[in-house]
C-alpha cells in the first residue's frame, strides 16, 4: 500500500532529511514511525501526501508511483489520504459539522450525501451530539476526535497522522489511539508518527524507527494486555 524505494529528501540549503530510505506498509496494516525530533518522521508523511516530493527515489501509494502524478492530479490523490496533525487545524468560526463536511464540499459531492457521510463520521468518533458546537467549545480530546472525523469522512484508503497525541494527556492519548485501532480494524491502512514510545508499546504494531533520516530498525512489539480491544 505504501512503499518507499531508496528515497532521499534534501530541503534547499539544508542537510538530507531522509537518506536512502526504503520502507513498506502493507494494505490494512497499522505501523508507527518513531524517532527523535528531526529524525525524518514528518518528512515521510509529507511525501506520502505529496506535500513534498523526493529528491531521489520513488514513493508508491496503492500501486501508484507518486512521481508520475502531475500537479492537477494531486487533489485526487489527497482525497485517498486522510491526514491528522498535532495542531488539528480546525476552523473555530465553523461548527463541528461544517469542519467535517468541508472536504466533501470541496469535492463537489451532493448535499444529501454530504449530510449522510458527515454525520456517520461524527458518530464514528462519538461526536454526533456535538455537531452544532464550534471546536473551541470542545475539549482537547474532542477536538482531536473531530479532526479524525474530518480525515475519514472521504473514506480514505490510507490515514497518516503526525504526532496526533502530542498535546494530550496520557488518558486522552490512549483514547485517541484506541480510536485509530478501531479504524484500522475495518481496513484503513495507517501510518502514525509518534515520539511516545510507551503508547506505541501498548498497541503492539510494527514500529519503524528513524534516526538521522535513515531507518535504524523495524520490528513488531507485543501489545499490552487489554489495550486497544
Amino acid at each position: 500500500m505504501i512503499r518507499f524505494e531508496n528515497v532521499t529528501k534534501r530541503y534547499d540549503g539544508a542537510r538530507e532529511a531522509l537518506s536512502n530510505v526504503s520502507i513498506e506498509v502493507a494494505a490494512g496494516e497499522l505501523a508507527f514511525l518513531t524517532g527523535r525530533s528531526g529524525a525524518g518522521k514528518s518528512t515521510v508523511l509529507k511525501l506520502v501526501a505529496l506535500i513534498e516530493r523526493p529528491t531521489r527515489g520513488q514513493v508508491i501509494v496503492d500501486g501508484q508511483p507518486l512521481g508520475k502524478l502531475g500537479y492537477h492530479e494531486i487533489p485526487a490523490h489527497r482525497q485517498q489520504i486522510g491526514m491528522v496533525f498535532q495542531d488539528n487545524r480546525l476552523l473555530n468560526d465553523r461548527s463541528a459539522y461544517e469542519n467535517v463536511a468541508l472536504p466533501l464540499i470541496i469535492s463537489g459531492i451532493g448535499e444529501r450525501e454530504i449530510g449522510r457521510r458527515t454525520r456517520a463520521a461524527l458518530d464514528q468518533v462519538g461526536l454526533l451530539d456535538r455537531e452544532k458546537y464550534p471546536p473551541r467549545a470542545l475539549s482537547a480530546g474532542e477536538q482531536q476526535r473531530l479532526a479524525i472525523a474530518r480525515a475519514i469522512v472521504s473514506r480514505p484508503k490510507v490515514l497518516i497522522a503526525d504526532e496526533p497525541t502530542g498535546n494530550l494527556d496520557p488518558d486522552l492519548s490512549l483514547e485517541i489511539m484506541t480510536l485509530f485501532r478501531r479504524l484500522n480494524e475495518v481496513g484503513v491502512t495507517m501510518l502514525i508518527a509518534s515520539h511516545d514510545l510507551q503508547l506505541v508499546q501498548k498497541f503492539g504494531s510494527r514500529r519503524i524507527v528513524l534516526s538521522g533520516g535513515q531507518v535504524s530498525s523495524s520490528d513488531t512489539v507485543d501489545r499490552a494486555a487489554g489495550v486497544g480491544t
